[in-house]
């Protein structure tokens, strides 16, 4: 069974921001759209989520504007989602508390002898980092009835050891009323202390359970009034959390083979309706989400597409004007859009890759519109000629035209490396279509079905978006986007076969006409292709399926570092290597061809993927992983990431690619071994356990994910759980239309519901062992 929480992110847009540089360009980012979405898998037990909203300086530190904190009590209260505009806070040090400690506290004492309380402080972990050194010199104040003691300062460390202890006699007319107060500060020799979190406890509660110990997190002080309350702007923020409990795979069998024998109805006589009902229930606000679900499912399967294949069948029986197939957002539309993402991604990034960075890199002006021309922007033609308008069209024309051939050149050799289930599915597709419209009259629409998908759907919002489809690491700027939208709308013109209703609403266009027309005939010519790939028997052909999804490969330049026993060098000991992760190994060479030379760790030995602390190398993106050899020696292998992107991405695509593993760590070192200590907690030995847990389960989803089917189906049965009632009233009604198959559609409608409630049970047998388990006093202690 695995449980997990996961937060779907989409940061839409700020406004009304600070103005933080003295620059000319500032007004055009005081209010900054982004629109990127991001999935991230967290552990159950996370209490807070930050956004903060920083402005970047190329020649310094990057300057904070604010922040937006939610909690996830206010995130459960709403499971439909939050949606809305926050506003920035300012960033108060005695908030930003983080970690946690380790303490042991116990009444002594009883009968006549007079009770004491005994506070022994133990440990931390994960503290905040307030010195320029990367790192806090922390100490503890322990405070009650009037009292107060310090412990040592421990120097340079965000995970001290203290192992001190502190007595207070215990006031019994406080029993009610007193606290025992624990508080991390960071001591400064010059400044005032910097405040790191601290823990209340209510001493009644603790008096009932005479002794505990454990971890306990760090909370802020109280909150102050912000005199720049306000002012620092607004977030707009779009947030879902969903907590998942994935029970072990015998309990969704059921459910998957009757989801298999729906589509695999024509094959085995079953009843073929249960996609209909699926397809009629789902909410325009769910129907992106489940169609996702469903596609990774019947990957998973093998019949990814039969289902896609019923769901064309159900689409176009509806459809009775063909200009609009599969132009709206049906399950159908939104089914094909997620398995072009996930299957087709690393064929996007062959097919778009090299235009996309050669528009990147040239960053031409380019313009048709003559109401958006700007003579400015353009330069000049000479010396001491400024360019006209008709000089800056003509020239955004060549300029276009180019892109444009180069594209669509491209795109024709494509065919040869599809991805053959891709060419299978789209041939399905264009058999379906010529079918429904055999008519001569309709030859066009053929072509229109395939290209609704392809290019409307898949192709043009990665040239319009390259960085949301992973072409590019950063967001185009304002000359490159326009460049890139005017490559789009062709590339989208070319998709709708019709040159006339193109430039009939945006005339200025006519001057690519030529080139949309001859981009047609070139988009026919690879659609024939496509969709008779399928069959040719040719054996490289096969090899194509490789490029599917699921093959969790990851490759890139890293700067790396490998170390045994050895002590880290005084020098930086980082050499830059290709390194590549496949699905058994991680992969690493001098050079990205000289394979022979290359070093490998197994997957199934790494014991821990985890981040490095900063003053270790002086770079906040350093990771660590740590696996162990046959001979029972543990190896760590250092690798710095150029982003904190590079370095999540990394983080994660490592973390899923060992979640089977059996030999993993429950705790590691966030520091390094460097003159016989370890710069994080400062134990001396190099064999000691690690002062700071494991994050194994924290990982974001990405569009290489390995397929898993247990998930999906948890997914999917929550789906039909929330619309059980209305699946119930559209089946009857689905029911009184087919009289000669009524008794058999009401056996597959039981079953359903049937399966459903059998989930339902062994979820709420979960929740009540989680229950019954987890009952613990001493989280009680916390006030």
């Amino acid at each position: 069974m695995a449980k997990r929480s996961t937060l779907f992110i989409r940061i839409v847009e700020g406004k009304n921001l600070p103005i933080k540089d003295m620059t000319a360009t500032i007004w055009k980012t005081l209010s900054p759209f982004w629109g990127e979405e991001y999935t991230v898998h967290l552990p159950p037990y996370f209490r807070t989520v930050s956004f903060y909203v920083l402005d970047e300086d190329s020649l310094s530190r990057d300057d904070v504007i604010g922040k937006v904190s939610i909690s996830k009590e206010v995130l459960t209260a709403k499971p439909q989602g939050v949606d809305g505009w926050m506003n920035l806070t300012e960033i108060d040090p005695d908030e930003e508390v983080q970690g946690e400690i380790h303490l042991q506290i116990s009444v002594l004492g009883d009968g006549d002898i007079p009770r004491k309380l005994c506070c022994q402080v133990l440990e931390a972990r994960d503290l905040a980092k307030k010195d320029r050194n990367g790192a806090s010199d922390p100490f503890v104040r322990v405070r009650y009835n009037g009292k107060t003691y310090e412990s040592a300062v421990v120097k340079k460390s965000c995970y001290p050891r203290w192992n001190e202890s502190f007595e207070f006699e215990l006031d019994e007319t406080l029993a009610d009323t007193g606290l025992l107060s624990v508080e991390v500060w960071d001591w400064d020799l010059v400044s005032r202390n910097d405040f790191l979190g601290k823990v209340l406890f209510n001493i009644n509660k603790l008096q009932s359970a005479q002794q505990e110990e454990g971890w306990f997190r760090l909370g802020p002080d109280k909150s102050k009034h912000s005199e720049y309350e306000g002012t620092l702007g607004s977030l707009r923020l779009q947030l879902r959390l969903r907590d998942e409990v994935v029970l072990p795979s015998s309990h969704y069998k059921p459910l998957t083979e009757l989801l298999s024998q729906s589509v695999g109805s024509q094959l085995n006589g079953n009843w073929p309706d249960f996609i209909m009902l699926i397809d009629e229930t789902t909410t325009a606000e769910s129907r992106q989400e489940v169609a996702n679900n469903l596609v990774k499912l019947f990957l998973g399967q093998g019949l990814v597409k039969e289902f896609l294949d019923v769901l064309f069948k159900l689409e176009l029986e509806k459809t009775t004007e063909p200009n609009t197939l599969f132009r709206s957002n049906s399950l159908a539309s939104k089914s094909m859009e997620s398995f072009l993402k996930v299957a087709g991604m690393q064929y996007l990034h062959r097919l778009l890759g090299p235009i996309i960075n050669r528009i990147f890199e040239e960053k031409k002006y380019v313009e048709l519109d003559p109401s958006k021309l700007e003579l400015k922007e353009a330069g000049c033609a000479g010396l001491h000629r400024q360019q006209t308008e008709s000089d800056i069209i003509q020239q955004s024309s060549s300029l276009l035209q180019s892109y444009l051939s180069e594209l669509l050149t491209s795109i024709l050799q494509s065919a040869s490396y599809c991805p053959l289930l891709i060419c299978q599915v789209f041939h399905q597709l264009d058999l379906r279509v010529q079918e429904r419209f055999s008519d001569p009259e309709y030859r066009k629409v053929k072509f229109i079905a395939v290209t609704s998908f392809l290019c409307l759907r898949f192709i043009s919002p990665a040239i319009m978006s390259p960085k949301l489809f992973h072409l590019r690491e950063k967001h185009a700027d304002a000359r490159t986007s326009r460049t890139l939208l005017l490559l789009a709308k062709a590339v989208q013109t070319i998709g709708n076969m019709d040159t006339l209703a193109c430039c009939s609403k945006e005339p200025w266009m006519v001057c690519l006409q030529p080139a949309i027309q001859q981009g047609i005939t070139q988009l026919k010519n690879f659609i024939t292709k496509l969709v008779s790939c399928h069959e040719s028997e040719d054996l490289e052909l096969q090899t194509r399926m490789s490029l599917q999804c699921g093959t969790m490969e990851k490759e890139g330049f890293l700067f790396l570092h490998r170390t045994k026993d050895k002590c880290m060098p005084m020098t930086s000991p980082f050499k830059k290597y290709y390194v590549t992760l496949s699905k058994d190994t991680l992969s690493y060479s001098l050079w990205s061809l000289n394979l022979q030379k290359s070093s490998f760790i197994s997957l199934p030995k790494i014991r821990a993927v985890e981040k490095v602390e900063e003053k270790c190398f002086g770079s906040a993106n350093v990771m660590q992983i740590i696996s162990s050899e046959d001979s029972g020696q543990q190896e760590t292998l250092y690798l710095d990431c150029k982003s904190v992107n590079e370095l999540n991405h990394w983080l994660s695509a490592l973390r899923k690619a060992c979640s089977h593993n059996t030999n993993t760590m429950s705790c590691y070192h966030p520091g390094i071994y460097k003159a016989d200590r370890w710069s994080c907690c400062h134990q001396k030995e190099k064999s000691d356990p690690g002062c700071d847990k494991t994050r194994h389960g924290v990982t974001l989803q990405e569009w290489y994910d390995p397929l898993d089917p247990d998930l999906e189906a948890q997914l999917i049965y929550q789906h039909l759980r929330s619309v059980q009632h209305a699946m119930r009233y559209c089946g009857i009604n689905i029911l009184g239309l087919c009289i000669h198959l009524y008794q058999k559609k009401v056996d597959g409608l039981s079953k359903l519901f049937s399966i459903l409630q059998d989930l339902h049970d062994a979820h709420a047998a979960v929740e009540e062992e989680e229950r019954s388990k987890n009952k613990n006093v001493f989280l009680e202690l916390q006030t």
